[in-house]
């Protein structure tokens, strides 16, 4: 292997600081090889987080998780699918943004072997487009299930175009409110860099 062979690509998204990791995989007869995360180079990359959880997700045909995100010990994410495909959004719900409320999404698989890193102060979900998904993801500081925050998935504001018509919800998910009726109090903080 020469020397920049195993680079990893990232692609600029509609919101700044939200990319598209797409890894240099090597295949053959045997299969392929590829490294999902190697901190040096995704340093390079602009994402310099230290990731101190990682978890795993298997969900059916039509589920939809999110829109999630923590207020007091917000986590960057660095999310991939190893079995199926989904659909993940990120939106920036961070008060004074210049694109509060604009989201993007891209197509995760275990074909493309795509990734997306979403930073602390955005929310994150997912919709499964294929008959099951396992789902995993890098999270930059631990889960905390009491500072867990929503909206709701179908915010008409937001907009996004789920490519589920009647998608699978847990409770939960379906309680979160529209992002302008969320307590501002309850929203990240902007700040420029």
């Amino acid at each position: 292997m020469h020397k920049g062979e195993s680079r990893v690509q990232r692609i600029e998204t509609a919101l700044p600081g939200v990319y598209v990791i797409e890894p240099k995989v090597f295949g053959d007869a045997r299969g392929f090889f590829y490294e999902s995360y190697h901190r040096a180079k995704f340093t390079e990359l602009g994402i310099p987080d230290e990731f101190v959880q990682d978890n795993c997700s298997r969900s059916a045909r039509g589920v939809l998780r999110g829109l999630h995100y923590q207020l007091r010990f917000p986590q960057a994410k660095l999310c991939r699918v190893v079995e199926g495909e989904v659909f993940d959004v990120a939106v920036d719900i961070r008060k004074g943004s210049p694109t509060f409320g604009q989201w993007a999404g891209v197509v995760l698989s275990a074909e493309n072997k795509r990734q997306i890193y979403v930073p602390a102060g955005f929310a994150h979900g997912f919709a499964v487009l294929s008959e099951s998904a396992e789902f995993l993801y890098k999270c930059s500081d631990f889960y905390h299930p009491e500072d867990e925050q929503g909206v709701i998935w179908n915010d008409p504001d937001i907009g996004i175009p789920w490519p589920v018509e009647l998608p699978v919800l847990s409770g939960k998910d379906q309680k979160y409110l529209p992002l302008n009726q969320t307590d501002p109090e309850r929203l990240p903080v902007y700040h420029q860099k």
